[in-house]
């Protein structure tokens, strides 16, 4: 199996933030974008594998600046490093407010989704190539996040969380 870029599966989606997506305070709401988020990492994956994906895990998704009603959402999504079926998806937000003409950062998040074969079972997915400084560092950090993941989500002892201990341990 080919290794793959991350810009090969590189993807930006955008929304207009309309009434119906926001709160009573004129922002958009945190599930709508979250939603939004959630596609654009879908499309992100079946770009990297070629095959229908699952959501697997969200990571931290990181408020930083609301985006409000009026403004546009770009989601911006790709793979950033393939373990044996599942990838891991970085993804940034940016709000734009095209009336005074400024883009602002709002979050990032990083998803994990599983590869899907036709009868609905996990398949191997292509591994990654980093090409830049930033997919290399991106890449480095996904091993101990994945090992993060597992240990919260019950999958993985603590002590065998070598990437992670390394962190804290010389």
């Amino acid at each position: 199996m080919d290794a793959r870029k991350p810009s090969d599966s590189f993807i930006i989606m955008n929304e207009l933030v309309l009434p119906n997506d926001t709160n009573t305070f004129g922002n958009l709401m945190g599930g709508r974008l979250m939603y939004w988020m959630d596609i654009a990492a879908s499309i992100a994956a079946g770009k990297h594998c070629n095959s229908p994906c699952m959501t697997a895990s969200v990571d931290n998704l990181s408020f930083k600046n609301p985006i409000k009603l009026g403004n546009i959402v770009h989601i911006e999504a790709k793979v950033t490093r393939a373990f044996n079926t599942s990838m891991e998806i970085f993804l940034k937000v940016w709000g734009e407010d095209s009336l005074h003409q400024y883009k602002y950062e709002s979050n990032e998040a990083y998803f994990t989704f599983v590869a899907l074969d036709p009868n609905g079972k996990p398949r191997k997915v292509p591994p990654v190539t980093a090409e830049t400084e930033e997919e290399q560092r991106l890449y480095d950090g996904a091993l101990r996040r994945r090992q993060l993941r597992l240990i919260l989500g019950g999958k993985m002892k603590a002590e065998d969380a070598n990437e992670l201990k390394a962190l804290f341990i010389n």
